[in-house]
């Protein structure tokens, strides 16, 4: 069995491996987004990046149709098949035995995505570049423009195996509520419900507990030390046990940074709803939604 690698990786580890003439390249993606404009995470990736580094888009890439059969409405990032993620990974290079690297422009919203994209499908050396693309500059790593020589050769899609990372719909987690601590990624003003910029009702899950991503990072982007994180972590809990835990945020990207960062703290993987609040707030009453701060007095409407 081959050992998980550590979720995080120092910009310069990465630099020694990037430069290392023995062993294969670690398959490096930028994941850079803007969920105002989606097309500028790419312009900012071609205009400098990690050398080799290809680009993954939150969109295009990651995410399946935004409404299934029926035409329920998904969310604004719903996974994909697995087949199609096997298909993108074979593109970008990745075998099992393959080390891949995540960074992003902000703080690993969008590369926690995609580490736990891999994870779900078994892939257990995947790594999120701690501090991003600044930490890497900062470290002294050069930016490449046009590198297309060094792209990874494609190989066979990768297999497909039994899901490795919890997840839960939201018809399960609805049903499951009274038994489950929903924390959500999102910032303090949306969750309470005070403003709501991209989805179509503001609020919050009833009951569900606020830990904004951003809190999981130091002032210099890079991931708080594990003893803190998992001392915060385990006052939010407040006694819950994690596998009770569900990550929500507004389209399931951030809810991947803290349940990256409980991992960081030594705790088990949690479980993630990935439809989350853009899925949740566009369901019916049987849906219940709360406006307010997190406490037994929330409003429901």
């Amino acid at each position: 069995m081959t050992t998980d690698s550590p979720p995080l990786i120092s910009a310069a580890e990465l630099s020694q491996r990037v430069a290392s003439l023995s062993g294969p390249r670690p398959v490096v993606l930028d994941c850079s987004f803007d969920l105002a404009d989606t097309s500028a995470g790419e312009r900012a990736f071609q205009s400098g990046h990690i050398p080799g580094a290809r680009y993954v888009h939150l969109d295009r890439d990651q995410s399946g149709p935004k409404t299934d059969a029926n035409g329920r409405f998904l969310g604004r990032h719903p996974l994909r098949r697995r087949e199609e993620y096997a298909a993108l990974f074979g593109r970008l290079g990745i075998t099992p035995a393959t080390l891949v690297i995540a960074y992003d422009r902000q703080g690993g919203m969008f590369a926690a995505r995609l580490w736990w994209t891999l994870k779900w499908m078994g892939h257990s050396a995947v790594q999120l570049l701690d501090g991003g693309l600044a930490a890497w500059q900062e470290a002294g790593g050069t930016l490449a423009v046009d590198d297309e020589a060094r792209a990874p050769i494609p190989v066979d899609d990768y297999p497909t195996r039994e899901v490795a990372m919890p997840w839960i719909a939201a018809d399960s987690l609805r049903d499951q509520l009274p038994h489950r601590l929903v924390i959500d990624a999102r910032p303090p003003e949306r969750f309470r419900g005070e403003v709501e910029p991209l989805d179509r009702v503001a609020g919050h899950i009833p009951g569900a507990r606020n830990r904004f991503f951003k809190d999981n990072l130091q002032p210099d982007g890079r991931f708080k030390p594990a003893a803190q994180l998992r001392a915060e972590f385990e006052a939010l809990l407040g006694g819950a046990l994690p596998d009770s835990v569900v990550q929500q945020c507004g389209s399931g990207a951030t809810a991947c940074h803290n349940l990256l960062a409980m991992q960081v703290a030594g705790f088990p993987p949690t479980t993630l709803y990935s439809g989350s609040w853009s899925e949740w707030s566009a369901q019916g009453d049987d849906f219940p939604k709360a406006i307010g701060p997190a406490t037994g007095h929330d409003s429901r409407h």
